[in-house]
């Protein structure tokens, strides 16, 4: 896994539909990689639908570069394949109107041949709603299980909540993992 990434260069690749919370998953990635841990996050920064891209420096062992790509990017996603790592493929728990488009979005990038041995976080976020699906609807309604088996590239799955920080420690442990040297 650490060594896709090592060969590949690049950052992390940040994408999911419009809405799913991207752009405050980045901020509170990068806030949290930039401290011990001992504060509270406090409140969420305010964000706004991203048109275009944005680069997060997240100051890990080692430095991680993740990219995120607005939601309504979706076609032209595949131009920034060939310079990533990772992926991080974020998806709303807590909108299943949304399911089946971020379901397609998802074999469309695990089926890129370029994607084709690059680690990939599948992260079903906004946990902290009361709306929420658990994890394991997520799965069920995504057919997580035969996505995992039928993907070429190691696909990890967690939960989080961008905005009140539960589960963020993981993903930032996923990076530290995906991104080591491999020596």
């Amino acid at each position: 896994m650490a060594a896709a990434a090592g060969r590949r260069g690049g950052g992390c690749l940040l994408l999911g539909a419009a809405g799913v919370g991207k752009s405050l998953l980045g901020k509170r990635l990068r806030q949290l990689s930039s401290r011990d841990g001992a504060e509270e996050l406090g409140e969420p920064p305010a964000t706004l639908p991203t048109v275009g891209t944005n680069l997060t420096e997240l100051p890990l062992p080692p430095k991680v570069t993740v990219r995120e790509l607005g939601g309504c990017m979706g076609p032209i996603w595949p131009s920034y394949y060939g310079e990533c790592g990772a992926v991080m493929f974020v998806i709303d728990a807590a909108d299943p109107t949304q399911v089946s488009s971020s379901c397609v979005q998802l074999l469309a990038l695990l089926s890129a041949e370029q994607l084709a041995a690059v680690p990939v976080l599948v992260l079903f976020n906004k946990t902290d709603l009361p709306c929420y699906m658990s994890l394991v609807e997520m799965k069920s309604l995504f057919r997580m299980q035969d996505i995992v088996s039928c993907a070429t590239q190691p696909i990890t799955i967690l939960e989080a909540s961008a905005r009140d920080g539960t589960g963020l420690a993981d993903v930032l442990q996923w990076l530290k993992d995906t991104f080591r040297d491999p020596s």
